[in-house]
């Protein structure tokens, strides 16, 4: 055998693509979690489309799952992949765009057949001429046969052979990136546990495909990246959707209080609902209500019963939650609304990521409905803005809508888990006193109202949508209408004395601010990094507190000659900012193609900016 050519790198971005029916998202997080296990910096881009089932061979049913991890900080997925592994020629089409310039595809030449090809719209037999991919390096596989071959002696249908391929093109990719297989051997032998057949098929292929790729060494460079140089801790690979669900009971458990998560299942958000529905053990109740609407109402009735209270969904969701956050908000319970953004409107793009959402948590109610809003950046730090969201909800007696994404709540990065002491505290303000109690009384600095609820002796009292006085009393007088419109925006607005200081990500003053919110903070991170090495004047401001803003947003913004604001949607928060912090001209990057920033795109609209 001929030596293997061992390839070093600092980072290095595989994509795997196929049909939805393929296993790729499977495929791509095994191997990202054995990736993270074995030391590296992450971050993974899950992209499938929003049928259960698209037509096969097309390019519209096209599944993906894009990782990129490294020796070095990792913050995004990859603009463009180093390795592609093709299941079907559709797979090529929908990513030779993603295709890093002078990069690998190992494909399934088994599936390049022409019945494959007419498909997904290819006019030749040459796929590859056709994207424009003559100069990559091309590694044809046979997976399809040497699934079958593996799996002669199992005595399997057809159907369940086909089913195990991407078990031979998980172990080829591991054999070249020098991936143990022992964590993905753990993970078939414990999920099919109950069919020993599964079991066996699935573990024979896996090895064949890595044997494979060993017994070709001449034809599959091998690739070395060393493992990331990290803080000492525990670490555990998790996407945002199960950061977001943990940061949720460790508030509960630092409040004293038990969970309650009334939801309806809806992508990109169901994986929360899923998530707490296993942890009956730490304490959480989970209803899964029959719609949205009556998900927010049980979560309103098990705040007022004095749970901490929880509810889940994406955009459209929101949407119909509206009139419920309204109550809450008259009420003043304290309720978390978790919104995984999707694109939009309607339906739009559900499995697609967008910012799009932002007006709506600030304005999408009747009447003046003020609530906090929070947003969080990165998978892991998920946890942290859902533990945060919850900690303002519980103490100042607010509703708080924490903004994630389909690009967050999917995707994954290796995350510190967090000792529960150094976490900050958690004090419900709960009423003590039945002899001084009223249902509407506040304190003076906070303006929160006390939380008192059924089985509390003394503490009686009425609660509902109508405006009330201070005694909880329904009242329809004009002045005591507007004191109470005016204490509720003023309430949350007090939320400001939790609120950090905006930090700036380079200089504290220069030619340019990049300004962004919520999860484009690997993809913002990544190109101001790449723009300063390059001896350009910039810096980045990154919001995840957007209502109220943080104290020294406006001092921030004077430092800078110029300030360009970049969001996945048309504007939102660049018109938010115009309005509460006014005096500054706006630049605007904007995307809405249900796919996150590329850094290359984000750098070049910097670079324009900074020529004017």
């Amino acid at each position: 055998m001929k030596d293997t050519k061992v390839i070093e790198l600092e980072e290095v971005a595989i994509r795997f693509s196929g049909d939805s029916g393929d296993g790729m998202q499977l495929t791509g997080t095994l191997f990202s979690d054995a990736t993270a296990l074995m030391g590296n910096d992450i971050s993974t881009f899950p992209d499938y489309p929003s049928e259960i089932r698209a037509p096969q061979g097309t390019v519209g049913g096209v599944s993906g799952f894009q990782v990129q991890f490294g020796h070095v900080e990792i913050n995004t997925p990859g603009d463009f992949a180093h390795v592609l592994i093709a299941m079907n020629p559709a797979a090529v089409k929908a990513n030779a765009k993603f295709m890093n310039p002078g990069g690998t595809i190992i494909y399934d030449a088994d599936s390049f057949n022409e019945k494959n090809l007419q498909k997904a719209n290819f006019k030749t037999g040459d796929p590859f001429a056709e994207c424009n991919l003559e100069d990559y390096f091309k590694i044809p596989v046979p997976i399809t046969n040497l699934t079958k071959e593996s799996l002669k002696e199992f005595g399997l249908d057809n159907k369940s052979i086909l089913r195990s391929k991407n078990m031979f093109a998980l172990g080829l990719v591991c054999w070249i990136f020098n991936r143990p297989l022992t964590y993905i051997e753990e993970f078939i032998q414990t999920k099919f546990a109950k069919k020993p057949v599964v079991v066996d098929s699935n573990l024979k292929v896996l090895h064949d495909g890595y044997n494979y790729g060993m017994t070709k060494q001449h034809m599959t460079p091998r690739y070395m990246v060393n493992p990331a140089e990290i803080e000492d801790g525990t670490y555990r690979n998790v996407n945002g959707n199960h950061a977001t669900a943990w940061g949720l009971l460790a508030a509960a458990e630092k409040a004293g209080k038990e969970l309650f998560l009334g939801s309806y299942p809806i992508t990109p958000a169901t994986e929360i609902l899923q998530a707490l529905a296993e942890r009956k053990d730490l304490g959480a109740k989970t209803f899964q209500a029959e719609d949205e609407i009556a998900g927010i109402a049980s979560a309103i009735g098990a705040a007022f019963a004095g749970d901490f209270a929880v509810t889940t969904t994406s955009g459209p969701g929101l949407a119909l939650k509206s009139e419920a956050i309204g109550l809450a908000v008259m009420a003043e319970l304290p309720l978390v609304i978790v919104n995984v953004q999707r694109g939009g409107p309607s339906t739009g793009l559900p499995t697609k990521t967008e910012q799009s959402d932002l007006l709506q948590a600030l304005y999408g109610r009747n009447g003046e409905s003020p609530v906090v809003v929070v947003a969080a950046s990165t998978p892991s730090d998920c946890f942290y803005y859902a533990y945060m969201a919850s900690k303002i909800a519980l103490e100042k007696m607010v509703p708080v809508i924490l903004l994630t994404d389909g690009f967050l709540g999917n995707g994954s990065e290796p995350w510190k888990i967090p000792n529960m002491d150094e976490l900050p505290e958690i004090t419900p303000r709960i009423a003590t006193s039945p002899e001084i109690f009223q249902a509407y009384s506040r304190d003076e600095k906070t303006l929160a109202r006390e939380w008192a609820y059924p089985g509390m002796k003394g503490f009686q009292h009425r609660i509902g949508g109508l405006e009330k006085n201070i005694t909880g009393t329904v009242s329809h007088d004009p002045e005591n209408h507007q004191v109470n419109c005016e204490i509720r925006e003023e309430k949350v607005q007090h939320v400001v004395e939790m609120v950090p200081d905006l930090e700036v990500c380079g200089d504290n003053e220069g030619d340019v601010l990049v300004v962004g919110w919520g999860g484009t903070y690997g993809h913002m991170i990544t190109t101001v990094r790449e723009l300063r090495q390059e001896g350009k004047n910039v810096s980045l401001a990154h919001f995840n507190y957007i209502k109220p803003l943080p104290k020294n947003t406006s001092e921030v913004f004077s430092k800078f000659k110029k300030i360009i604001v970049c969001e996945l949607n048309l504007g939102q928060f660049a018109s938010y900012l115009r309005d509460k912090v006014p005096g500054f001209e706006y630049h605007q990057f904007n995307k809405v193609k249900g796919l996150p920033f590329t850094v290359n795109e984000l750098k070049g609209s910097i670079e324009k900016l900074l020529e004017k």
